[in-house]
């Protein structure tokens, strides 16, 4: 699976918490951040994560991009909407309604965050396989499928 990780400032520390205690499921899976919160978490854990641009200069639009592709399997977002900019509230309000569009499961708080984690290292969000276009069930079965202009 492929999993977002976003937090502000104000909500790194529980990022980093939470990171921690699922680092044997987050590391059977691939990470990407944005710059700040990915670098804290990799410096700390020793996950590898894919870093972005830092959040207030277009590293949640990276994220929101790859949502719309389909490339991201689940988000993890803990956001300060009191202290955090407006643009970057826009930006965030802008991945909440792709997640919503594109059914990508989202977690905006610790309880949810957790229960997800759980879900993915237990294999409850497998069907993701079968949605993500760049997963490793999508490109493995790539030359199984057969072109509309093949069969004609």
């Amino acid at each position: 699976m492929h999993i977002a990780l976003i937090a502000s400032n104000m909500k790194k520390e529980i990022m980093l918490q939470f990171c921690t205690a699922y680092c044997g499921i987050l590391a059977r899976n691939t990470i990407c951040a944005t710059y700040g919160t990915g670098k804290i978490i990799s410096d700390s854990t020793g996950l590898p994560v894919n870093c972005y641009l830092p959040g207030d200069q277009g590293g949640v639009q990276q994220i929101v991009s790859r949502v719309m592709f389909n490339e991201i399997d689940l988000v993890v977002m803990f956001a300060d909407h009191g202290r955090d900019s407006p643009e970057k509230k826009l930006s965030l309000d802008m991945l909440i309604d792709a997640c919503n569009l594109h059914d990508i499961p989202l977690a905006t708080n610790i309880a949810t965050a957790e229960l997800l984690i759980r879900a993915a290292g237990s294999g409850e969000l497998d069907w993701r396989n079968y949605v993500n276009p760049i997963s490793d069930y999508n490109t493995r079965h790539k030359s199984k499928f057969v072109k509309v202009e093949e069969i004609k």
